[in-house]
């Protein structure tokens, strides 16, 4: 009987699955439409149309987008937030700030809680955790009874000092359950224990919200995998790069925001690494935007400054990942200034370019490429069929007329802006973070990285570009390439001078017995676990912090410190020796290791492989005679110059003259962007 991984990615156009097969590593893929009303309909009928027996799954992960749409959207559920009193607006008032801070006509969005909804009792905590006043459960009871006639499906917890001490707001939790037994409580000592209160009090409400859609969805795609014969855990992709099972969803559901972005970094690091380069650059283009993440010495950047919309902060730790508005379907348009643009705004899958024939007469990316013979008649093995003359018809239109260009010469004025937007995107990535775009590979990959994906990295000087064998799920393959992963953190507010090793290794050992607890909880054995220590440090008077690894026994201070001034110096160009160094917080992050099959290797046999055919392809306002590739028939050490065209199933990649490519023994193509 063979044995097969499964993963599901929920785009919103398509939904990739990825069929992996252990004892071969072979892949195969499948994509259907994507049913945005009922994700699970889509993945389901993905399971039926590649035939897959679920009894053979032996694991099926799934980046889902449930939890980010239903943010995005507001489609939420009645929910509830208690907090102390005198403390209700702190999520209403939040930093005071806005995204356009000079627009006073736009306004940051509500709270996802409104005001009426968020109740409050007397309860007091010192800075030091002394509990000044306890829980008012006089008043607490009220608060429950309010509640159950409000009939609210989720409730928040936030105390003020609550990170320090979550005693008042444990019993505040014991006694709405009481009243509402099954009703999910998030409270913010547990979600989010650390001292900045707009953030935890975000974080927590966030959390509570997205508990009954997500708990929901969950719990009705495992049935539906269970009666059709699949016995293990769903495992579902988080934010943070790792998986969760539904036992920990109802206490976490706000991990799951974010959670399909985070799929395609995981595997643009895998590949990098796979391909011998640590260092490398995810370049994830789509049909309407583009994802930019960043791998150092082999490990993604974390961030914990995220969010779904803007004021109301996630601070679960998250694959950094800057998302902007370019894609195969971004529109070009002409600004007041009378400048060409390219995006944000997207022709979107319907009625999608203008070659797509669905009535769109505005140029987008796709057009162009079809016009400079970058793009064939055809996407999706002959499922959508693209008219050249309709896309021609736009350029010249669009950009073309207005701009006194040639066809071909506006076409490429089209590409050359998207492409620059996609270039900054990752020199604020890279350069801004004190990285060096020529030290990395960029892995390209989506529906239309591998269009632009040397092009971008010609004008970063980037040295090579990896296109993965099936550039369109790479995402979908992500989600195989993960483990159980939970985070754990506390506040540690010290100065270093004065902390001992001994006192910090007792803190360290008792998150760590709450991270095997927890993984415990999942099934994962004791010799498949493993705990990975981080120290955050600020020099005094800084309120942003670096975290920096700790060893699996704290024995000195002083090397924490000197890898603080070590991180510093990198991240912003400067260190302070001199300064006083103050510790923030400390953070476990538990992984119960998931076996993975293996990619199988081919034999590398160096040989010049034969084209299918030839066409014509412009770059830089000549017309080339390029060879065109079947992407199936390149086999393990292929070698071949630009210009040329890799066409497959579901992506096209563009060598450009000047540069060669070569088939490695993964079947990537390596694109050596300096000739």
């Amino acid at each position: 009987m063979s044995r097969i991984r499964v993963a599901v990615d929920v785009g919103g156009t398509f939904t990739d699955i990825c069929i992996m097969d252990e004892d071969s590593g072979a892949i195969r893929i499948e994509k259907t439409a994507s049913t945005p009303d009922d994700p699970m309909q889509a993945i389901m009928n993905g399971v039926e149309q590649g035939r897959i027996d679920l009894s053979e799954v032996t694991l099926f992960s799934h980046g889902t987008t449930v939890a980010t749409n239903a943010l995005i959207t507001r489609r939420l559920p009645r929910t509830a937030m208690v907090c102390t009193e005198g403390f209700r607006d702190v999520v209403e008032i939040r930093r005071a700030n806005k995204e356009d801070l000079w627009d006073t006509y736009k306004d940051v969005a509500k709270p996802y809680i409104p005001r009426r909804d968020r109740l409050t009792v007397r309860e007091r905590i010192s800075a030091e955790g002394t509990i000044l006043e306890a829980l008012d459960e006089e008043a607490a009871h009220r608060v429950a009874e309010i509640l159950v006639k409000r009939q609210v499906k989720s409730i928040a917890v936030c105390f003020m000092n609550s990170y320090v001490n979550g005693a008042n707001e444990r019993r505040m939790r014991e006694i709405l359950k009481e009243a509402m037994p099954d009703l999910p409580v998030s409270i913010s000592s547990e979600v989010m224990p650390e001292i900045f209160e707009h953030e935890r009090f975000s974080t927590t409400m966030a959390n509570a919200v997205c508990a009954p859609v997500v708990v929901d969805y969950v719990s009705r795609l495992g049935e539906k995998l269970a009666a059709a014969g699949y016995k293990r855990d769903l495992l579902l992709l988080h934010s943070g790069g790792g998986v969760m099972t539904p036992a920990s969803v109802r206490d976490f559901s706000a991990r799951l925001a974010g959670s399909g972005i985070a799929a395609g970094a995981i595997a643009s690091r895998f590949i990098g690494n796979l391909c011998g380069f640590p260092n490398s650059i995810g370049f994830d283009m789509g049909g309407t935007s583009t994802d930019v993440s960043l791998a150092w010495n082999g490990e993604s950047r974390i961030t914990k400054d995220w969010y779904i919309e803007f004021g109301y902060p996630i601070r679960f730790p998250s694959i950094e990942v800057l998302t902007i508005g370019a894609g195969g379907g971004s529109l070009a348009w002409q600004d007041e200034g009378g400048s060409l643009r390219n995006g944000p705004q997207s022709a979107g899958a319907f009625p999608g370019p203008a070659c797509y024939k669905n009535g769109n007469r505005t140029a987008t990316n796709t057009d162009a490429n079809v016009v400079l013979g970058r793009l064939g008649t055809s996407l999706a093995g002959g499922k959508i069929t693209l008219d050249p003359a309709l896309a021609a018809q736009a350029v010249q239109e669009t950009v073309a007329t207005p701009f006194s260009m040639e066809l071909h010469q506006a076409a490429e004025a089209i590409i050359a802006v998207a492409n620059a937007n996609m270039g900054n995107a990752v020199r604020l990535l890279s350069i801004s973070r004190g990285y060096d775009p020529r030290d990395f590979a960029l892995v390209a990959f989506g529906g239309a990285g591998a269009l632009h994906g040397a092009a971008v990295a010609k004008e970063l000087s980037i040295p090579t570009v990896i296109v993965p064998p099936n550039p369109g799920v790479t995402s979908a393959l992500g989600c195989l390439l993960v483990d159980v992963q939970h985070d754990f953190s506390e506040s540690f507010m010290a100065d270093a001078s004065t902390v001992s090793p001994a006192e910090m290794q007792a803190a360290f050992v008792l998150m760590e017995e709450q991270a095997v607890e927890r993984l415990t909880h999942e099934g994962v054995a004791r010799e498949d676990m493993a705990l990975q220590r981080t120290v955050e440090m600020m020099y005094q008077g800084q309120w942003r912090s670096l975290a920096v690894s700790a060893p699996a026994r704290v024995e000195s201070i002083c090397s924490l410190i000197e890898a603080f001034h070590n991180e510093h110096e990198r991240e912003f160009n400067y260190r302070r020796e001199e300064a006083p160094v103050s510790i923030f917080r400390i953070a476990v992050k538990a992984i119960g290791i998931v076996p993975k099959a293996e990619m199988p290797r081919h034999e590398v046999l160096p040989h010049v492989p034969e084209p299918l055919g030839r066409r014509g392809v412009w770059f830089d306002g000549v017309s080339h005679d390029a060879a065109v590739y079947e992407r199936d028939q390149l086999r393990a050490g292929a070698a071949f110059a630009g210009p040329a065209i890799v066409e497959q199933f579901d992506s096209t990649t563009v060598v450009p003259p000047g540069m060669s490519a070569t088939v490695d023994g993964f079947l990537n193509i390596l694109i050596v962007t300096k000739g």
